[in-house]
């Protein structure tokens, strides 16, 4: 193996005896990654489609009792909680190496009509609003509730990624860059991560566009500079070659606080805001008391004004219709999920918005270098850490419950939360402290800056706070 090039400065004792073995495997093993990808689509449409083709389990069933329950378990107990926590020690390795979804999209791009990836899919908006309409349809529908839904949301997706695939840019993964919802959330939590695959002979001039490389996913390898969308399929990795790209370990959220190099972009800033404000708007649509008060007073109104529709149920593939399970939304349901998810995650994202702003002109105050915009961007990353933890009490939470299951006590469980988001908390403030670092706001003189982002994610904190116990 050749004597790699790290960065000037870098400790590479952890690299060399952590990240060059692992580099090494799966090089050496490569070969053996479409078989790999042919077993996971089995067992992922094993798990999605065919309890949604069995007769309901008792109500007492346990996992190792019925499909149903086990598949329920296994999405929402396990896979995304632990999905989402992995990005920290592993980056974006679920995408390249075991999403069944984006390698299904790639090889249909390699049979497909190969266009060019038209402008509504290359918009930075597109996955934003891929991951709140997923979202969102995954409450009127009961994702986690009822199995057609899983088989409707995660079955959708997969034949979106598929039908792409077959559209657009042969050989490469326009699912996984330009539309996948969780490829965008692995996507900006994998600033966090401690794993980075770097250029060996880097060239300036920042990220870019690049469909006629190797990287499945569009990167412009000797212009990397950030990690959201590489997947670590490790299709740029050669040892002995002297270019290309080598794995390299880097301290957590070291990304975010050199984030002004790492191509900053309103898109993924907003994410944090709208992605965290739609999680909490659909855990809080059913546990406040204020949801079901605005419910019976919007139900009352339509029967007083004969607007009789609103309380007739719509389609099951737009909203729960289980009569046999207790469960039959009206167009009253949806039209009132969807609003209380909407409203929740506007204001969440103004509030955060607005914090941000006064962060950042607090520290155009203080001498931070930069415009008011580019201080925006930059700040608005120091979310991240409390956003991600948002997001595994909301759409993760089925991880909580399983612990409570296997025997864990409720206040352990609740301790836990309460941890996660003080740790959530404390890494926030580093990462804005590190930030202004870099805009040269430093000392005593950071402290006013600070203060608004404290005061987003103590805010944060509050907002989850049924959901801690």
């Amino acid at each position: 193996m050749m004597n790699r090039q790290l960065p000037p400065g870098e400790a590479s004792r952890l690299s060399a005896r952590v990240a060059g073995p692992v580099e090494a495997f799966f090089v050496r093993n490569i070969r053996w990654l479409p078989w790999v990808h042919a077993v996971m689509f089995v067992v992922f449409v094993s798990l999605i489609l065919v309890p949604a083709l069995l007769s309901d389990p008792a109500e007492n069933a346990g996992p190792l009792d019925h499909l149903a329950v086990f598949a329920n378990l296994a999405l929402w107990g396990l896979w995304f909680p632990l999905l989402l926590l992995s990005v920290l020690a592993t980056g974006r390795s679920w995408c390249g190496l075991l999403c069944p979804m984006g390698a299904a999209s790639e090889y249909a791009s390699k049979h497909g009509l190969r266009l060019s990836p038209p402008r509504w899919l290359t918009w930075p908006g597109t996955p934003v609003l891929s991951f709140i309409v997923v979202t969102i349809l995954g409450q009127t529908t009961g994702v986690r509730t009822h199995p057609e839904a899983a088989a409707e949301i995660f079955g959708g997706t997969m034949a979106a990624a598929i039908i792409l695939g077959w559209l657009f840019a042969p050989g490469k993964r326009p699912w996984c860059r330009h539309a996948c919802p969780i490829g965008l959330l692995l996507g900006v939590f994998n600033r966090l991560s401690i794993v980075d695959f770097a250029p060996k002979r880097p060239e300036p001039g920042g990220d870019r566009w690049n469909d006629k490389g190797a990287c499945p996913t569009m990167i412009d390898l000797k212009h990397k500079t950030e990690t959201r969308h590489c997947i670590e399929c490790f299709r740029c990795v050669s040892p002995p070659a002297p270019g290309g790209l080598f794995l390299r370990l880097r301290r957590p959220g070291e990304e975010i606080e050199q984030i002004a190099k790492r191509n900053p972009n309103l898109s993924e800033v907003l994410f944090l805001f709208l992605g965290g404000g739609v999680a909490l708007g659909g855990f809080l649509w059913g546990v406040m008391p204020l949801f079901n008060a605005l419910r019976d007073g919007i139900g009352e109104w339509a029967i007083d004004h004969d607007v009789m529709w609103l309380l007739e149920s719509g389609p099951s593939w737009l909203m729960s219709v289980h009569p046999d399970r207790r469960e039959v939304f009206l167009w009253l349901d949806f039209v009132m999920i969807t609003g209380f998810m909407a409203a929740t995650m506007l204001a969440f994202t103004v509030g955060l918005s607005l914090l941000t702003m006064i962060a950042s002109w607090l520290a155009g105050l203080a001498g931070a270098k930069g415009t008011l915009r580019s201080r925006f961007l930059e700040l608005g990353y120091q979310f991240t850490p409390i956003a991600m933890v948002s997001l595994l009490l909301g759409l993760g939470g089925g991880l909580f419950t399983a612990l409570k299951s296997v025997g864990l006590p409720p206040e352990a469980v609740s301790a836990m939360k309460i941890a996660l988001f003080a740790g959530g908390i404390i890494w926030s403030l580093w990462l804005a402290w590190r930030i202004l670092a870099t805009q040269n706001v430093t000392g005593g003189r950071s402290l006013p800056a600070l203060v608004p982002g404290l005061v987003g994610t103590v805010a944060v904190a509050l907002a989850w706070w049924p959901a801690l116990f």
